[in-house]
């Protein structure tokens, strides 16, 4: 099983692609036949699969075949794990910029010099 770390930097790996945000993208609307999925793109299928094998290896897709058909399906908990770390990072930021902001404002109030 991958460690929380190892599994986040393929997530993010996988999204840095935008072939591969258009189908998590197409993916978050209903579970599509991987043909379905390769119709709209630009590309063979067998890229295609390649694309969706990254998706899947980061955990942010599944797919199962059904008779001949193999039908993908996103994997929201995946994504709320990227989505949590970058919330993460944006309050942190957040935080650091509110008590730089006080600081100036004490400077600004006292009459400080700036420069």
């Amino acid at each position: 099983m991958l460690n929380n770390q190892d599994a986040l930097d393929r997530a993010f790996h996988a999204l840095a692609d935008p072939t591969r945000r258009t189908i998590l993208e197409r993916l978050a609307r209903e579970p599509v036949s991987v043909g379905a999925l390769a119709k709209p793109l630009a590309m063979s299928l067998p890229a295609v699969m390649q694309h969706l094998s990254v998706l899947e290896a980061a955990g942010l897709v599944r797919s199962e075949k059904s008779g001949r058909v193999r039908m993908c399906r996103v994997e929201p908990e995946a994504l709320s794990r990227a989505e949590r770390w970058i919330n993460d990072r944006r309050t942190e930021w957040e935080h650091r910029l509110d008590r730089l902001g006080a600081y100036l404002s004490t400077l600004t109030d006292e009459g400080e010099p700036h420069g």
